[in-house]
């Protein structure tokens, strides 16, 4: 669905979430996105998947927010742009789902785009990529408990994207090009990683390849 004003619509990881019942659409922090949430709705309808439950009154959740440990465990990061009414309403659209609260710091303040996801992706059960100094102590020492292996990202590569890795399937994922120490940790953990060149697309509108993805089905 076309939406010309909405130069971040590219990023379709964070107007909604699916969960086994369905679409769960989203309300977007920033109110500069907001209208993204109907146009994705619509698209997921016309491919077959139904809308299961939409966040409304004073709920925020953005998908980047929102990071899935395994298939009944969902963190959930409040911030700026996802707040205690939508995790509330997030648990009422999927009560079998465990939902961890993780406080994201203030790091630039409001107009930052910082999500979970800015400083930690999943690349499986128990492998994690994480830039450290973000890292929540109470949220790293549950990753901890549950096994998780952390791939640690360089200052570095912090700017150029290296926490943001998308997952095709265990252990096999894509990130932006331009971050050799934190591939190179990856391969080391065991994972094949393809890169791709995100200077414009990516690197100048702040979304990497797990913001340009809305993952439907996994296997």
């Amino acid at each position: 669905v076309p939406l010309p004003d909405h130069a971040d619509a590219i990023f379709v990881h964070d107007p909604v979430i699916v969960c086994d019942k369905g679409a769960v659409i989203l309300r977007m922090g920033k109110a500069l996105r907001r209208g993204e949430e109907d146009a994705i709705a619509r698209q997921l309808e016309g491919m077959g998947v139904p809308v299961h439950y939409r966040l409304h009154g004073e709920a925020l959740a953005e998908g980047g927010d929102l990071l899935w440990l395994d298939e009944k465990t969902l963190a959930v990061g409040q911030g700026f742009r996802t707040n205690g009414e939508g995790l509330r309403q997030l648990q009422e659209a999927m009560p079998d789902v465990e939902m961890i609260p993780v406080q994201l710091p203030y790091f630039t303040g409001p107009e930052a785009c910082l999500h979970l996801m800015s400083f930690i992706s999943m690349i499986d059960r128990d492998l994690a990529v994480v830039y450290p100094p973000l890292m929540p102590v109470p949220f790293w020492q549950t990753l901890q408990a549950r096994g998780v292996q952390f791939v640690e990202v360089p200052e570095a590569e912090f700017d150029t994207m290296g926490p943001n890795v998308l997952a095709l399937s265990p252990r096999h994922c894509v990130m932006l090009a331009g971050n050799p120490v934190t591939k190179a940790r990856l391969e080391a953990a065991g994972c094949t990683v393809w890169t791709y060149e995100g200077r414009e697309i990516s690197l100048k509108a702040e979304g990497g390849a797990t913001c340009l993805t809305r993952p439907i089905l996994r296997g």
